[in-house]
């Protein structure tokens, strides 16, 4: 079982261009599309696409339109009540696969639904082999919420408790790597950047620079980190080895949750026992296959680009 905890739901609303996005000027649209989203959420779709046993944890009132845009996705809730309703994300891809995001704040969580949130997870993680803690933060919370839940799971279950992988930026990343060790981190080269203190190139060296930078942080505090590079594949961490992979040629559609689906294809291999090398080899196909979808659509088994995926180790 991997449960998945969203904060700070969404409605992702994608908006496909005809041409290329030219600020301050009107333009057509080719089309549009809304899906269910928020980190934790996407994550949970690629594993109910998958088969895999899944629990998605978020705050979400009874009337809210999320609902019904999360029934095509199967994906098992478990939810608190809240007063307000979840935002709306807006992504602008243009035929390129160049994609502009705007993303709104959320709703403002109350002392006592931010208590009922983590109680939520707690009870929701008995048996669980992985929790992920994704995405953005909703106002009202503190920036160690992320810490919040994970030592409440750590101190409800002890050794029982699940692994810990964190996909979030800024403040919440940084409070998640100083304070709550956990076991699996995803940073884009942005964010692993900012967290590191340190600057990325974006020359044929930036795969070895994120290891420098990631090794700032793995074992020390982390204890692996998977480091997307966008359209140059991963790099993965462990406490004494590393690894880089490139994905396969795709046409982009958009590149909004792919991300999130490459996380979903690590804890899909890591969780049927696979090692480190195939685990990323999974991130990177299920990486690749969300790119090529429009949306936030989830990719499925079927979606998946064929043919070997190249995993080198990674020597500084």
């Amino acid at each position: 079982m991997i449960v998945t905890v969203t904060a700070n739901p969404a409605l992702d609303r994608t908006i496909l261009l005809e041409a290329p996005l030219h600020p301050g000027e009107v333009q057509a649209a080719a089309s549009e599309r809304e899906d269910a989203g928020g980190k934790g959420l996407n994550v949970a779709r690629v594993l109910v696409a998958a088969d895999a046993p899944t629990l998605a944890v978020l705050p979400l009132a009874e009337d809210d339109p999320l609902r019904s845009a999360l029934s095509p996705s199967r994906v098992p809730l478990r939810t608190i009540g809240i007063a307000g309703h979840c935002r709306t994300n807006i992504a602008i891809t243009d035929p390129a696969g160049i994609t502009t995001k705007l993303n709104l704040r959320g709703p403002v969580l109350s002392d006592d639904e931010a208590a009922a949130l983590v109680d939520e997870v707690v009870a929701a993680v008995d048996g669980a082999r992985w929790l992920v803690l994704a995405g953005s933060l909703p106002p009202g919370v503190g920036p160690d919420f992320y810490v919040m839940i994970i030592r409440a799971v750590r101190t409800r279950w002890g050794s029982g408790a699940p692994r810990i992988a964190v996909d979030a930026s800024g403040p919440a990343l940084a409070h998640v790597v100083a304070e709550g060790h956990p076991d699996l981190i995803k940073p884009n080269d942005d964010e692993l950047a900012e967290l590191a203190g340190t600057a990325l190139g974006d020359g044929d060296d930036l795969a070895r620079e994120a290891l420098a930078a990631a090794r700032r942080l793995v074992p020390a505090q982390v204890a692996t980190a998977l480091v997307t590079l966008g359209g140059r594949g991963a790099v993965l961490v462990s406490a004494d080895r590393a690894w880089v992979a490139v994905p396969p040629p795709i046409r982009v559609r958009s590149t909004v949750g792919a991300g999130d689906s490459s996380l979903a294809g690590y804890l899909l291999a890591e969780s049927s026992g696979a090692g480190p090398e195939a685990c990323l080899a999974s991130a990177i196909r299920h990486g690749a296959a969300a790119a090529s979808l429009p949306g936030t659509q989830a990719p499925s088994p079927r979606d998946l680009p064929l043919g070997d995926i190249s995993v080198a180790p990674l020597i500084p």
